[in-house]
């Protein structure tokens, strides 16, 4: 597929997304999100793909949000919204109004690389991915609060698995802004670099992921994900499940278990990891 509004770009086994709409500080609308929809399912099913990386072209901005001027007059999603029957499809199949936030298939890991203004379903769209790296002029907020726009990309739900339920209430009701730094203290990103150091730390993070055996990985992924929200005896059971489902593949885990015995590096790579 070709893509007007994004960059989709692989190097090895390293995928880089990119909004590629620095014109409106990369707003998403709703051809960009069907773009977004469709690159994540391609890196998804790529098997030579193990790790994915998204930013925003430019320096100032890894998404503002959704394209409001496409909101103002009820085109994209927001007209198949005002739509009843097609509101109610929407709501329990799409991938997500402004991508791919709705869904939870995606077992490979994923790095945010947050450069600059990352407000409203851009933030969302943030919170959807494993690893957040920011810029040291990296922006954060619910600036939607202002315009009477709700969080429908999944912002009601992850942010207070990320950052605490007080703290997720007090970000979204009051709408506020806040920084990299911030953003940091409260867990929402791991590391804040030098905006030029941005990228270049993103891949040293995706290429050391690259270097370990994929399998345990995406199965604890996977564990992490489908867990979340059950009782936890339920969510003990799932993850033995994805634990038991690693052991049948039986060579995978002795390979780990015989190179510490023998003192060597695993050789994945005879895996197929």
């Amino acid at each position: 597929m070709s893509y007007k509004n994004i960059l989709y770009e692989k190097d090895s086994h390293i995928v880089t997304i990119t909004i590629n709409r620095p014109e409106v500080h990369n707003a998403i609308n709703w051809e960009t999100a069907k773009e977004l929809q469709k690159a994540w399912e391609t890196f998804r099913d790529d098997q030579d793909s193990f790790v994915a990386i998204m930013t925003g072209a430019g320096d100032k901005a890894f998404c503002s949000g959704w394209d409001l001027k496409e909101a103002a007059f009820g085109t994209g999603v927001l007209e198949e919204l005002m739509d009843y029957e097609k509101a109610r499809v929407a709501i329990y199949n799409s991938p997500g109004p402004c991508g791919y936030t709705r869904r939870v298939n995606i077992f490979k890991p994923t790095i945010g690389a947050i450069n600059g203004y990352c407000f409203a379903a851009g933030f969302e769209t943030a919170l959807s991915l494993d690893i957040r790296i920011a810029s040291e002029n990296a922006e954060f907020g619910c600036l939607e609060r202002r315009w009477n726009v709700v969080l429908a990309d999944g912002g009601n739900v992850r942010l207070p698995l990320i950052v605490g339920f007080g703290r997720a209430l007090e970000l979204i009701i009051t709408g506020r802004r806040f920084d990299a730094q911030e953003a940091m203290r409260m867990g929402l990103v791991t590391e804040v670099v030098p905006p030029k150091k941005l990228m270049n730390r993103a891949h040293e993070l995706a290429e050391a992921i690259c270097e370990l055996p994929q399998g345990a990985l995406r199965s604890d992924k996977e564990a992490v994900l489908r867990a979340t929200g059950h009782p936890l005896e339920e969510a003990l059971h799932i993850e033995a499940e994805m634990a038991a489902s690693m052991f049948m593949r039986g060579d995978l885990f002795s390979e780990g278990a015989k190179a510490f015995l023998e003192k060597r590096k695993p050789d994945w790579k005879q895996h197929g990891l």
